[in-house]
């Protein structure tokens, strides 16, 4: 049993509840994906799948030789991202060369989703960091500024960790306990409940939750 597999999202849209609620949801194409190379205790140290997010406009000729190579041993079509995923079980155990569906999650409700924020460039403290500037009357010259960062005397020097204007977004971030509202398996295609990180056609890991803080326990 593989912990996960890679997506790519579409965007948001909105579903309706069967008492008429508004639900915003995130629609991901999720995978198919292909096992590039299959990872045992014995040889690696670890267990782990290797899989390549299948896409139609990746070219051949922009991919590496030693790369192009890799996927030859599989048999796998050109791939852009490429991700290792736990090997939770024995259990249905992947071979190389496999494809790896959404309807992996079929037996799920909830998953974590990771991915990289929409980078917002350059920020102050009040857009970066929500803090709530000074009046915006006249002559106070205190509007948007971070204030005090620290005493003259001692410690002379800003403390590590210290709120202050910096580059904001462009992080990995997790979501965790993301609902499913729904998979169709044919499309390819996994629809959360709630936001995703990242913009349209950014890529995903979507994970299987974890127990007590732990991966599932393997067999």
């Amino acid at each position: 049993m593989i912990e996960g597999l890679i997506g790519k999202k579409i965007g948001m849209t909105q579903l309706f509840s069967t008492n008429g609620e508004v639900v915003p949801v995130t629609v991901i194409k999720a995978g198919p994906c292909i096992v590039l190379q299959v990872k045992t205790k014995e040889k690696d140290g670890y267990e782990a799948v290797q899989l390549g997010l299948i896409e139609d406009e990746v070219k051949e000729k922009r991919l590496s030789k030693p790369l192009l190579g890799h996927l030859k041993k599989a048999s796998a079509p050109p791939v852009r991202i490429i991700q290792e995923f736990k090997l939770l079980s024995s259990e249905n155990a992947p071979v190389l060369g496999d494809k790896v569906t959404v309807n992996l999650l079929s037996d799920e409700k909830r998953v974590r989703i990771t991915g990289i924020s929409k980078g917002r460039g350059f920020a102050g403290v009040v857009k970066r960091w929500g803090f709530r500037g000074g009046k915006a009357t006249r002559g106070s010259m205190f509007h948007r500024a971070p204030g005090s960062i620290g005493a003259s005397a001692f410690p002379s020097r800003v403390l590590k960790g210290t709120r202050l204007p910096g580059r904001m977004g462009g992080r990995r971030v997790t979501v965790k306990n993301l609902e499913i509202a729904n998979i169709e398996g044919d499309k390819d295609l996994l629809i959360v409940k709630g936001a995703t990180p990242g913009p349209k056609g950014g890529y995903l890991l979507i994970r299987r939750l974890l127990s007590n803080g732990k991966a599932k326990e393997r067999e």
